[in-house]
């Protein structure tokens, strides 16, 4: 485990490997760096291999104010000294990645896309509503008004538990599924992660990350993304984010959608393995495909 100072946050991350490009993973907003265990470690055979909490998760801080994960992820290459690298995100993640990608396209040499949300794109109403009744109603509404106005109460354990349970079971599992569809490992890891995330998140010990959206939404931009993308989907996933999956696998130039069976939102930690191989396949092929220009980039 270490920490590097991005500016005027400190970030937890890891690193591992050796050779080009170097590989940056970027975990889901439910989960941290934990997520890719076993891809941060395979993919080490062939790459650098970086992996880090962003901002609020994990081991890294919250920030002493409003802050970007895209810059947040660009600064963490600065101080690490990668010019360039492959950016795999995950859920929020992804959006995060995308969000790189357009901000600085010459220092992404590819994207790899899991279950990808996009900053700044309002949910639709009755995933809104599903998350109310399969969620939040897991805990008197009293307690969680508490948390969201950034109080906390002697229930805090318990409630949290209550709350990652439910959301990994929605979302993680699957609408359609319940949770004995995950591995054991999966199903533990995820609650675990997830309920940290809460139980920091709800102490009242620190404010919530307030993000910074780009002045330009990245679902507004998909086209001006130069890097050859892979679009992971998990077919048991929630049934919004599968669309925002196909809207980035269709906006984005080129990029190639694939999608899995009995997988929900977590890819990388339900099927370990397999979204390994597919991601090494992806990077080898990515390595041979010449960098489209920024079709709103100024002629030369």
């Amino acid at each position: 485990m270490a920490r590097i100072l991005c500016g005027d946050t400190e970030f937890g991350y890891d690193e591992a490997g050796g050779g080009e490009p170097a590989v940056v993973l970027v975990h889901a907003g439910l989960a941290d760096r934990r997520m890719w265990a076993h891809q941060f470690l395979a993919l080490a055979a062939d790459h650098r291999v970086i992996r880090y909490d962003c901002r609020g998760h994990g081991e890294s801080g919250s920030g002493p104010g409003p802050g970007s994960h895209q810059e947040d992820l660009l600064a963490l290459l600065d101080a690490l000294e990668v010019p360039r690298a492959a950016l795999i995100g995950c859920s929020m993640g992804g959006s995060y990645a995308v969000e790189a990608a357009l901000a600085a396209p010459e220092r992404v040499t590819a994207l790899a896309l899991i279950s990808p949300g996009l900053s700044g794109r309002p949910w639709p109403e009755d995933m809104l509503l599903e998350a109310a009744e399969r969620v939040h109603a897991r805990i008197p509404a009293e307690r969680r008004e508490v948390y969201l106005a950034g109080g906390t109460t002697e229930h805090l354990l318990v409630d949290a538990l209550a709350t990652a349970e439910a959301h990994i079971e929605w979302m993680v599992a699957g609408p359609g599924r319940d949770r004995s569809a995950l591995p054991p490992e999966a199903w533990e890891l995820a609650v675990q992660m997830y309920r940290e995330h809460l139980e920091r998140l709800w102490s009242g010990e620190e404010p919530p990350v307030e993000e910074v959206l780009p002045d330009l939404l990245p679902g507004t931009r998909l086209d001006r993304v130069v890097a050859p993308t892979l679009v992971i989907n998990g077919l048991d996933d929630v049934p919004r984010v599968q669309e925002v999956a196909a809207e980035v696998a269709g906006g984005i130039p080129g990029a190639r959608l694939v999608d899995l069976p009995d997988t929900g939102h977590l890819a990388p930690l339900e099927h370990p393995a397999e979204v390994t191989e597919i991601l090494r396949s992806f990077l080898v092929s990515a390595s041979t495909v010449p960098t489209r220009e920024d079709p709103g980039a100024p002629a030369r």
